[in-house]
């Protein structure tokens, strides 16, 4: 911003170049815009301001850029910085996969709903209107309708029937009882599921967060390493010059430092990658700047106690939703069992109709014949199955199987939860001491490097020594922030696992 002012002064306020190095935005005080037609003119000891009509035009640019670049400023600063738990609840209200499975919930209830509607008796009426027409018809004929005989020599007649039909199952082996608990343990699945998916979304989310959170870490360590390398290569040229150093060598400290930048921008760029990542698992189609908060870990945060192995896996075992599903899954084969075993069972159902009918055969009217028709009708049927081609022995062994598969799918998630744990809780510890390692050896190489520099720049070491001094330090640098906040990763994971 001083370089442009710098420039303005020169090009439109007419002053010298080596009086602009002092002319800041101190110098032009909020009142100067606003009038617009005045100039400062260059005086041995002072500016004089005077007026002059010319001055208006880039007077009011300088105003109008200089307030651009404001609001652009204001804009970056703007910009909302998400924190982890910003990331986390905006992804379990807009994730569309999790969505999905919330939807799938509300479907397996309705199932339930239908379920146990089945144990209400069911209640349907119907009506049929038919329209005659017998050309042929002879005199004196007598025509049966609706159960009535009847005699008409009408070519064209009409018959309605009106019912109201009820049916009840009584008993059917508890089979509309079982499957009412079947999709409640299925709902319950469902519901589950979501909270699977949620779990894993947010796992997910956390990995990216830390990784970002890392290499904004690494991104600062490669700037302040690039630093150095301009320092060093701009020292190689002038001992160049002096006669203390060769063209080989100060050719690489430039490519020391042309690989430092490269590095740098490789960073920036993974960053933008895990940004981007982060983006999708939170469904943001349309915020182009999006950034997260960094949050200040510190060291004491990578050296928490890490519990114990086993507490971990047993609290994850009895919390975590995918174990609770696999229970509920042997729960449900057992009541499929159930269920095929009541197809050797009897039904008995009651029913019960009312009917009654109309015709223009008849010389009554149309009300004495709906009550001169009526009739009522109830009933019971039982059902007895005595040969169903091996159906039932069937679906009784293909639910026993089931159960077999749910069973040994228990085993293999309690493994599989068991080597996440274990997972987690080994590269937690490995990574603790690896950080305590590191940080001794990041505070050993930076002293080394501080004297190398100094003999280097006395003469006393050459460029190889200097540049293996700084790729240690580089090296232990990442070392040190890799094991912090893989450790920091590791032991929210641990306590993620051990969470209802």
């Amino acid at each position: 911003m001083v370089d442009f002012i710098s420039f303005f002064a020169v090009k439109y306020l007419n002053l010298p170049d080596k009086s602009t190095h002092a002319l800041t935005l101190r110098h032009i005080s909020p009142p100067l815009f606003l009038l617009g037609d005045i100039h400062l003119i260059k005086k041995p000891t002072h500016h004089v301001i005077t007026k002059n009509p010319d001055m208006r035009k880039p007077i009011i640019t300088l105003f109008l850029l200089l307030t651009l670049s404001s609001s652009l400023v204001s804009a970056q600063n703007s910009i909302k910085k998400w924190t982890l738990q910003e990331c986390i609840d905006y992804a379990m209200q807009h994730n569309i996969t999790l969505k999905k499975s919330q939807v799938q919930h509300k479907s397996s209830e309705e199932d339930v709903l239908q379920a146990k509607a089945q144990l209400l008796p069911s209640l349907n009426a119907s009506t049929n209107q038919n329209v005659i027409y017998r050309p042929f018809i002879a005199s004196g004929m007598n025509t049966v309708a609706n159960g009535y005989v009847q005699s008409s020599i009408d070519k064209v007649y009409y018959n309605g029937s009106y019912g109201i039909n009820a049916n009840w199952t009584v008993w059917n082996g508890h089979r509309t009882h079982n499957t009412i608990k079947l999709n409640e343990l299925s709902a319950e699945q469902a519901s589950l599921d979501s909270v699977v998916n949620a779990r894993s979304i947010e796992e997910r989310i956390v990995q990216l967060y830390v990784q970002i959170l890392y290499s904004h870490e690494a991104i600062a360590v490669r700037k302040q390493t690039l630093e150095a390398s301009k320092v060093n290569e701009q020292r190689g040229k002038t001992m160049v010059e002096v006669g203390k150093m060769s063209k080989a060598d100060l050719a690489q400290l430039t490519a020391q430092r042309a690989q430092d930048e490269y590095n740098l921008v490789a960073a920036e760029s993974q960053v933008r990658n895990y940004l981007f990542q982060l983006k999708q698992q939170l469904e943001l189609t349309e915020a182009a700047d999006f950034d997260i908060s960094i949050p200040s870990y510190t060291d004491a945060q990578a050296l928490e106690e890490i519990p114990p192995l086993m507490t971990v896996y047993s609290l994850a075992v009895e919390n975590r939703p995918e174990m609770r599903n696999a229970l509920l899954a042997i729960r449900s084969s057992e009541v499929n069992i159930d269920i095929a075993r009541a197809g050797k069972s009897p039904t008995l159902s009651l029913n019960g109709s009312l009917g009654t009918n109309t015709t223009s055969m008849s010389d009554e009217s149309s009300p004495h014949q709906l009550k001169q028709n009526l009739d009522l009708a109830v009933g019971a049927t039982l059902s007895i199955p005595i040969l169903d081609n091996r159906q039932t022995k069937t679906a009784v062994n293909k639910a026993k199987l089931q159960r077999e598969l749910n069973l040994l799918d228990l085993q293999d998630k309690q493994k599989n939860l068991y080597n996440t744990v274990e997972t987690f809780w080994i590269d937690a510890t490995t990574n603790q001491s690896k950080f305590k390692a590191a940080k001794v050896a990041t505070e050993s190489q930076e002293t080394s490097y501080e004297l190398l520099s100094e003999q280097f720049r006395l003469g006393l070491k050459n460029i190889v020594e200097l540049m293996t001094g700084k790729t240690n330090l580089v090296q232990a640098q990442q070392n040190e922030l890799e094991s912090k906040y893989m450790t920091i990763y590791n032991l929210y994971m641990l306590k993620f696992y051990q969470r209802p």
